[in-house]
């Protein structure tokens, strides 16, 4: 029996019925922008002190001599965590002494923050840090909500292939994103941080399958576009629940797609549907102008056809030999770290000099031109360099933050955007370039290898930007650090560009310090890129 692709050749690569499809799925992302990002907001946390009950008899000077000073960023500051007894304070109002003059205020004894805290309302008017005390003994909880999401995500990539290889590519499309507004929606109901964070994870399960559904067609632009509306929102609605609220709604846009989006032939066809497949191939052809031929799929091959038995892989074999264990490795440990640096930047805006609803949208932004340059890189240029050059320059620039005077927040601020950039430019390419690594037995297994290690960079990111309370630029140093390093090592990465994809482990390029014979057994292609299917549809 013909194959898929040989089937549908008539409708051509770029129709309207395709374009049609290509931008519902693009439609269908925008959510996951601004709940992926969703816990810069949601978990932010505003300038606090400890709180003193009105009753604990201070007179006014006492007041506010009650928390004490110290060092934050080169400057004094009100403790956030600490404050001087209150019992030894009141003796003291009571006496008529003064703090500071009559009573040494560094030789007082301090408590913890009995009486809770009181919290700025500059940036938030209420968050989960605000609504549960997630502050001072607590403060690892904020990070944690965030990393559990992104847990989820790496669970909902485990389990979506399953089931949409089980009941189809569209069913488990909506699903996905019902689950995805269903428990945002619940959320907004939460009475505890571990309700919230319970449900963020499943909220995390429905994001990776809908994105990785429709990533095929390359729509990470408008996962740029859904993170630019998260700021926006948050800048007008400062109350967490109500900003949940307004999040969920625009999920409630997709139920019309159900009717729009078909599902996929190729499945189908794969489950013996061929009726099914060829009613939306003609439906493709009318929308396309295109006549199709009076049979797609001829009875007899139908019915002659038997499915062939495929070799299956299995996890061992990307590291079957030295060449690919090492590609593997150092394919790993580029996922890891470049999500990481990704992740890291994105939530770490609220940290950055400034408006940080401005930051955020400043970050969502410089995605759309690094995207587009990907393209461009991947297009003309050879994987390695183009690769190794943005990740480069996303690490340098942030290294180079802490030499950037007080004063000039401008810069500093600038300094993030274009290591942004860099990383993102990165981050996308790395989809395509690990197809073309991996022959064709184990290219699957290999892209959900190294997409599981960048599901456990992402997880590990909130944690780096939580370093920045004990030393503001120490996250920027680590990821500037490790991106630098990924970058030097990806030079010694096989090229991929100009060559055909693999088709078998001899054909597989060698790693540049392997080059003792051939770089590769297979035959130089032409300079054209390959075309490349990176997920299941």
């Amino acid at each position: 029996m013909r194959d898929y692709d040989a089937v549908t050749a008539f409708l051509g690569e770029w129709g309207r019925f395709q374009r049609l499809v290509f931008f519902l799925l693009s439609a269908s992302i925008i959510p996951n922008g601004f709940n992926g990002m969703s816990a810069v907001f949601l978990a932010g946390t505003p300038e606090h002190r400890c709180a003193v009950p009105r009753g604990a008899n201070l007179s006014g000077e006492w007041l506010n001599a009650s928390i004490p000073l110290e060092l934050r960023d080169g400057r004094a500051a009100p403790s956030r965590c600490r404050r001087y007894r209150l019992a030894a304070l009141a003796n003291f109002s009571a006496l008529g002494l003064r703090p500071g003059s009559d009573v040494e205020l560094e030789a007082l004894e301090q408590e913890p923050c009995l009486d809770g805290w009181e919290y700025s309302r500059d940036v938030y008017r209420s968050t989960i840090v605000t609504e549960w005390n997630l502050v001072c003994e607590d403060d690892w909880k904020a990070p944690l909500t965030t990393s559990l999401f992104f847990v989820g995500v790496l669970i909902g990539s485990f389990i979506s292939g399953q089931l949409s290889d089980r009941f189809g590519r569209k069913s488990i499309l909506f699903l996905t994103m019902a689950v995805q507004t269903g428990f945002s929606f619940l959320q907004i109901f939460s009475t505890s941080w571990e309700m919230f964070t319970v449900l963020f994870l499943i909220v995390g399960m429905g994001q990776i399958s809908n994105y990785v559904v429709a990533f095929i067609l390359g729509v990470c632009i408008f996962f740029a576009f859904g993170y630019m509306l998260l700021p926006l929102f948050a800048y007008f609605i400062r109350d967490w629940r109500m900003l949940l609220l307004a999040l969920t709604v625009p999920g409630l846009f997709c139920i019309p797609l159900w009717w729009v989006i078909p599902e996929s032939p190729r499945w189908l066809i794969s489950q013996g549907r061929y009726k099914e497949a060829e009613v939306i191939i003609r439906k493709a052809a009318k929308i396309n102008g295109i006549p199709a031929p009076a049979v797609l799929f001829d009875t007899a091959e139908m019915q002659d056809s038997k499915p062939q038995q495929q070799q299956k892989a299995i996890l061992l074999d990307l590291f079957r030999t030295r060449n690919i264990a090492t590609i593997t490795i150092m394919s790993l440990l580029l996922w890891f770290f470049t999500s990481v640096g990704y992740f890291g930047l994105s939530l770490s805006t609220p940290d950055w000099h400034g408006d940080a609803y401005l930051n955020c949208f400043l970050s969502a932004v410089i995605e759309v031109p690094a995207y587009v340059i990907a393209w461009l890189l991947l297009r003309s240029l050879p994987r390695r360099y183009s690769l190794s050059a943005t990740l480069f320059l996303g690490g340098s620039v942030v290294l180079f933050i802490q030499l950037v005077p007080a004063d000039l927040n401008v810069l500093s601020v600038g300094l993030v955007m274009l290591g942004k950039f860099g990383i993102t430019a990165a981050f996308s390419m790395l989809y395509v370039y690990n197809v073309e690594l991996y022959p064709t037995l184990v290219r699957n297994m290999a892209v959900g290898a190294t997409s599981t290690a960048s599901r456990l960079g992402s997880i590990l990111a909130p944690y780096f930007v939580y370093l920045g309370a004990y030393d503001r630029f120490l996250p920027y140093i680590l990821m500037g650090s490790l991106t630098v390093l990924i970058g030097i090592l990806t030079l010694f990465l096989p090229e991929s560009y100009g060559n055909p994809l693999p088709e078998s482990f001899e054909q597989m390029l060698k790693v540049k310090c392997f080059r003792n014979g051939q770089e590769t057994t297979g035959v130089r292609s032409s300079k054209e890129s390959p075309k490349i299917l990176i997920t299941r549809l």
